[in-house]
């Protein structure tokens, strides 16, 4: 009573953390609950795997595309490409007389624009029209095609495009390259020549009209410039006339040096009239010292010297001689005529100076009046001067204009017919031998390329759509749980193994130990599949080390994964090692355990469910295992899934006492209610994923169900793995590499009898 209880709590409270093996799920993460928000790294050998899954399919996918695109390169039509050279010299003059004849046009800072521009001019209208009606290359091209007759005319009026043209410029050059394809080698040769002359002609035709137009406007322009000149040349001479000078810049000159040398003059007159002045004043005033001072003044002074001398022998002779003495006489007469003598030179003296004077105001009055006239002579002259000067530049620049512009109409005419070398045909095109397209080897190699990068991107997208469990590595990281077993797939494990008797059996022959040695001569075969049953019930019971597991539930989390044949297999290996065992068909809904065992439908789990039985009444042993039994899931079983709940602990406590291990094949856990009863009522749970075909999502689902539950997730187990749907595949199954163990290592009849 007390065990019944215990197991209701465990059912009806999952919270209670009774059952066994569950404390190291209780703080699990809850993640689980949408595993694929945080993706794991996957590793680079999964890749490598998928690549090797997948590799014929790849490996098919690249031989059909070579093999179309080698089978449509023959099919295609060979085009052929003919290129010529045009060489763009800038350095070269642009005309044959004028400043540009000698000089170089130098290199330039809008090299590649210039060079595009040249490009774009070779694929213009005015350059490919000529060259399309001459052969007719709108036709060939094809973009006419399916066009009626107005159509037409209209493409045709349209610029032209060429498709199949291409002008180049090699990178660092002044050469472009005119290539054009055809079906034809000659018509690609002929077309690319006529382009590039094409071009020629029409930079000289540009030029030509460039230098008629230029030469007609300086014509038009010449002529009002003729009459322009002969007006200012009219002008220029009646102003001549008028001033009555031949160059009034030259009188200007002349009166500037007169006048000039006048103002000298003048200022010397002024000076000289100054001083003559200064000294008929003092003369004026009756001073010796001024007479002596003049030009005379040596004459006086010498008068003067003699006068003194005379006063003195006067004196001496009055002194000694009376006045009526001779002698006084005498010196007296001498004196007197001394003193007349020095008279009449003082006043000749005083009138020479006035005279002087007088003379030199009068010429200083004459230099005034002089330079006064010769002043305004040549202000007047020197106000017409500067509209002379207007006048003179402006025949001059009209006449020097008149002579430029004749200079430039004749120089223009001369090379308006030079054509200019500095666009020449460097390499004419010649008919190619090769085609260009399509190129066989290079397509294949594409195809192989592309194709290849086509496959492995389909196959990796493929696997990165795919959500399915395929290995146990895989199921490890996405579900956070161990995946402690991988069943091969095996088309005979749906069918049981069956006792026989052949000691000589291809395959591996193991003893039946449900025999205890009685019968020497029966034997099963043992296959893949049986071995990774063995390796699944060592390792659940062998991690059981407290030895508290007596009750295993198997569960998918679909139907259709395989967990009622594991669940077969599991018991019968588990009763082969001699331990007695109990197989539950849980699946009340859909039960199938007794057809694996040939066992016609009866009473079971339902009967005994509803009262109606005694679970030891329904239980079926196994032929030929006495360590196994079958309890079936009975007659009615659907009404009975609701009981489940309230007596399957109570049957497990019963069972626990009769079997080493109960296994239990449980219904799917998504969907239906009993299947959580079993999990939390078991002392473990045992999930089982079918590769490739299970989704990650709803495993994860039935995880995170059973550790809300508090169940005792044994581990995840992986059925039908494969090479092709795991990337560790048959590495867990050492068999596989001993496939010839039972054809060269089995056990003889002799030897087991010994």
């Amino acid at each position: 009573m007390t065990d019944l209880t215990s197991r209701q709590q465990e059912i009806l409270p999952p919270s209670a953390p009774n059952n066994p093996g569950t404390s190291a799920y209780i703080s699990a993460p809850s993640q689980f609950q949408d595993l694929e928000a945080e993706t794991p790294p996957v590793p680079l050998s999964h890749y490598i795997w998928v690549l090797r899954r997948h590799r014929m399919k790849m490996l098919g996918f690249v031989a059909v595309c070579i093999l179309i695109t080698a089978v449509v390169s023959f099919r295609l039509q060979p085009i052929y490409e003919s290129i010529s050279t045009v060489d763009v010299d800038r350095l070269a003059p642009s005309e044959i007389v004028g400043q540009d004849s000698t000089r170089a046009a130098g290199v330039p800072n809008d090299a590649d624009q210039f060079l595009a521009t040249q490009i774009k001019l070779i694929q213009s209208d005015a350059v490919l029209r000529p060259v399309a009606e001459q052969y007719h290359l709108l036709e060939r091209e094809g973009q006419l095609q399916g066009m009626n007759a107005e159509k037409a005319q209209a493409r045709v009026r349209a610029p032209i495009v060429l498709k199949r043209l291409k002008v180049t410029r090699p990178p660092n050059t002044y050469l472009l390259l005119i290539s054009y394809r055809s079906t034809d080698p000659a018509v690609a040769a002929d077309v690319s020549n006529a382009i590039a002359n094409s071009y020629l002609n029409h930079t000289y035709n540009i030029r030509i009209r460039s230098s008629a137009s230029l030469a007609s406007f300086m014509e038009r322009q010449l002529d009002e410039l003729k009459a322009k000149m002969e007006n200012s040349s009219l002008a220029l001479a009646q102003f001549e006339k008028d001033l009555d000078v031949v160059n009034p810049e030259e009188k200007t000159n002349i009166l500037s040096s007169r006048l000039l040398q006048l103002n000298t003059e003048y200022t010397t007159a002024q000076g000289e009239r100054v001083s003559k002045e200064a000294s008929w004043n003092a003369m004026k005033s009756g001073s010796l010292e001024a007479a002596q001072v003049s030009s005379q003044g040596a004459a006086l002074a010498q008068l003067n010297e003699t006068l003194n001398q005379a006063r003195q022998r006067f004196a001496l002779v009055k002194s000694t001689y009376g006045s009526t003495h001779p002698e006084y006489k005498k010196s007296a007469s001498e004196l007197a005529e001394v003193e007349k003598q020095f008279d009449d030179t003082r006043k000749n003296i005083a009138n020479r100076i006035e005279v002087e004077y007088r003379q030199s105001l009068n010429r200083e009055q004459m230099l005034k009046t002089t330079v006064a006239d010769t002043k305004a002579e040549w202000d007047r002259i020197n106000s017409r001067s500067f509209e002379y000067q207007q006048l003179k530049r402006e025949a001059e620049a009209d006449k020097n204009l008149y002579d430029e512009l004749i200079r430039k109409i004749r120089e223009a005419d001369i090379n308006s017919g030079f054509q200019n070398n500095n666009i020449r045909i460097a390499d004419v095109a010649r008919p190619a031998q090769k085609p260009v397209f399509p190129n066989i080897w290079l397509n294949i190699l594409l195809a192989v390329l592309f194709s290849t990068l086509l496959a492995v991107g389909a196959a990796l997208l493929q696997d990165t759509l795919d959500t399915t469990l395929r290995d146990p590595a895989e199921a490890s990281r996405y579900l956070g749980t161990d995946v402690i077993s991988t069943m091969p797939i095996d088309r005979n494990a749906a069918a049981l193994p069956k006792p026989i008797i052949d000691p000589d059996a291809a395959q591996a022959i193991v003893p039946d130990p449900s025999q205890n040695g009685h019968n020497k001569g029966y034997y099963r075969t043992a296959s893949e599949f049986d071995e990774a049953v063995r390796t699944l019930r060592n390792t659940i019971l062998l991690s059981d080390f407290e030895g508290r597991l007596r009750s295993l539930v198997l569960t998918s989390a679909a139907p259709g994964e395989g967990k009622t044949t594991l669940a077969a297999h599991l018991a019968i290996s588990n009763a082969d090692r001699g331990r007695k065992t109990l197989l539950v068909d849980g699946d009340l809904r859909r039960p199938s355990l007794h057809t694996k065992f040939g066992i016609k439908p009866r009473e079971g789990l339902s009967n005994v469910l509803n009262g109606e039985m005694l679970w030891q009444e329904v239980v079926v042993g196994i032929e030929g295992k006495s360590n196994l039994s079958l309890l079936p899931s009975g007659l009615g079983a659907h009404r009975a899934a609701d009981l489940i709940g309230p007596r399957l602990a109570t049957l497990l406590d019963e069972f626990a006492k009769e079997f080493d291990l109960v296994i239990i094949d449980s219904p799917p856990l998504l969907g239906f209610a009993e299947c959580l009863q079993m999990a939390a009522a078991a002392d473990g749970v045992l999930i089982v994923s079918l590769a490739a075909e299970t989704r990650r999502r709803a495993v994860a689902e039935v995880i995170s169900v059973l550790r809300r539950l508090r169940a005792n997730i044994v581990g995840v187990v992986l059925n039908q793995v494969s090479r092709d749907t795991s990337s560790d595949g048959y590495a867990y199954y050492g068999y596989y590499k001993y496939g010839k163990y039972g054809k060269y290592g089995r056990y003889e009849h002799s030897q087991k009898a010994e």
